[in-house]
C-alpha cells in the first residue's frame, strides 16, 4: 500500500464513527497495530505485513481467565505466522516469556526482585534503538483514530497524545504491586505448584484491574493508572513525523483489513 492509498483510507476513516477498537506494540524495526479482527506491521523502511488475529477462546469471557487469556491474544502480531519478531528477536521474547516459570520456585521475597530484574531486563532489550519513539507515535496513530484526525497527524498538522491508559506499561507498573501484594496474602496450603499459580493469579488479577480502571468512569481510572502513565515518560519519546506516519501505515494495514466492520454504508 503506497501513501496515497494510505491517505485515501486514513480520510475514509476521519468520517466513519464505527472504527474496530485498536492496541499495538512497538518494536525498534516498526509498529504493529491489532484490532479484534487483524494486525499490521510497519516496519520503518515502509513495508507492511498484516495477518489475522485467533479466534478469543470462549475462556475470554471467563472473569480472571479472560485476563490470561488476552495476554496470550496479545503476541500474535510478534509470534503469529509472518509475525514481527523474527529469528533471534523471536528466540529472544520466547525466552522472556519462559523466564518467570523457573523464578516462581524461588523464596518468595526473592521471587519479587527477580521479578523486577527480569521485568527491567525485558524492557531494556525491548526499548532498544528507536523503540521509544516509535513507541509514542503507536499512542498517537490509536489516539488519532479516535479522535478522527488522522489526515491531519499525517501531515503534521495535529499531534494527539503520546500517552495512553491501555498501553501495556500501564499493566507492568500495576503488576509489581499486585504481585508483592500476593506474596503476602496467599493463604492456600503451600505444594509445589503453589508458586506457579501465584504468579497467574497476580497476572489474571493485574489484568482485571486494568480491565475495569479503563471502564471506570474518570477521574477513578486515572488515578489506578497514574503510575503507568508516569512511566510512560520513559518508556515513550516524542516522535518525529516520520515516526507517526510509521504507525499510521500499521494503522491503515489494520483498516484496510476490518473495512467491512467500519465503512459507512
Amino acid at each position: 500500500m503506497d501513501d496515497a492509498a494510505v491517505l485515501a483510507l486514513l480520510a475514509e476513516a476521519d468520517h466513519s464513527s464505527r472504527l474496530p477498537r485498536m492496541g499495538g506494540v512497538a518494536r525498534a524495526d516498526g509498529v504493529a497495530i491489532v484490532s479484534e479482527q487483524s494486525w499490521s506491521f510497519s516496519t520503518v523502511d515502509g513495508r507492511v505485513r498484516s495477518g489475522a488475529m485467533p479466534t478469543p477462546p470462549r475462556l475470554f469471557r471467563v472473569p480472571l481467565l479472560r485476563g490470561l487469556a488476552k495476554l496470550a491474544l496479545a503476541l500474535a502480531p510478534l509470534l503469529g505466522r509472518n509475525g514481527a519478531a523474527r529469528g533471534r528477536d523471536r528466540l529472544i521474547l520466547l525466552a522472556a516469556l519462559a523466564a518467570p516459570l523457573p523464578l516462581a520456585f524461588a523464596p518468595g521475597g526473592m521471587r519479587t526482585f527477580a521479578l523486577v530484574g527480569v521485568t527491567i531486563a525485558v524492557l531494556a532489550w525491548m526499548v532498544r534503538g528507536r523503540t521509544l519513539r516509535l513507541h509514542g507515535a503507536e499512542h498517537r496513530a490509536i489516539a488519532a483514530a479516535e479522535l478522527h484526525c488522522l489526515v491531519a497527524t499525517w501531515c503534521g498538522e495535529r499531534r494527539p497524545t503520546r500517552f495512553s491508559l491501555r498501553c501495556g506499561t500501564n499493566f507492568a507498573a500495576l503488576l509489581i504491586p499486585v504481585s508483592l501484594l500476593l506474596d503476602h496474602l496467599w493463604v492456600f496450603p503451600p505444594a509445589s505448584l503453589a508458586p506457579v499459580f501465584a504468579t497467574l493469579a497476580a497476572l489474571a488479577l493485574t489484568m482485571e484491574i486494568w480491565i475495569a480502571a479503563q471502564r471506570a468512569l474518570r477521574p477513578v481510572g486515572r488515578y489506578v493508572m497514574l503510575p503507568g502513565l508516569a512511566l510512560q515518560r520513559l518508556t515513550t519519546r516524542e516522535p518525529a513525523l516520520e515516526d507517526t506516519r510509521v504507525a499510521l501505515r500499521a494503522l491503515a494495514g489494520v483498516l484496510a483489513a476490518d473495512q467491512c466492520g467500519w465503512k459507512n454504508p
